[in-house]
């Protein structure tokens, strides 16, 4: 027995020839999400006010629809800690929006956690789509796969950063240097050797 003469006994309506199902696309309404550490280390990144200058230029050239801008002043190495960023998750799961629009990827994760969330959102496809300044993620399995990358490379700098730090202050004591600012009562001072020393304050 043929499929054809199964569906008719079956009762399965008889599609036409050429006919094809049409599935509308899903409209995607963008949070824009600007960020910046007061830490050292992103001294050199674009600050909130640039972020949201150039993605809002990238918004009116592409016809994206932007519901709200959000910008937070926080570092992102630890995950749970950004009040902001959790909010725009909360918002996410009520679908408020269903995109964001941001600078790069590791403006929204620099922890293996908050990169989780956002991953585990578009599996359940109410995160339909993550654009940044050069890329554009959306529930695909390769695209995925790429900002987890790239989000764990900004850990991985992170991680590598704090080791560096701590063995430079290592250092430093090794070679009797005062390893940051002087305490209270004391002064940082650069002796005949151009290296910095603690001494009393007069």
């Amino acid at each position: 027995m043929n499929n054809t003469v199964l569906e008719q006994k079956l009762g399965v309506p008889e599609v036409n020839q050429g006919q094809q199902e049409q599935i509308a696309p899903v409209k995607v309404k963008y949070c824009l999400y600007a960020r910046k550490s007061t830490e050292s280390e992103e001294r050199q990144v674009l600050s909130i006010d640039s972020q949201t200058k150039e993605m809002l230029h990238i918004a009116e050239r592409e016809g994206l629809e932007i519901i709200d801008i959000r910008r937070e002043s926080h570092s992102a190495k630890d995950s749970g800690t950004r009040p902001v960023f959790n909010e725009i998750l909360a918002d996410i799961k009520k679908e408020r929006f269903n995109g964001i629009l941001t600078w790069a990827p590791d403006r929204l994760s620099r922890n293996a956690g908050d990169l989780g969330s956002l991953v585990d959102l578009m599996d359940q496809k109410i995160l339909v789509e993550i654009r940044t300044y050069g890329q554009v993620f959306s529930n695909s399995p390769n695209e995925k796969f790429l900002l987890m990358i790239l989000g764990s490379q900004a850990k991985l700098e992170n991680d590598n950063r704090g080791i560096n730090v701590k063995r430079g202050l290592r250092m430093r004591c090794e070679m009797g240097l005062w390893p940051t600012c002087a305490p209270t009562g004391y002064l940082n001072v650069r002796n005949d050797d151009k290296k910095c020393v603690v001494v009393p304050d007069p």
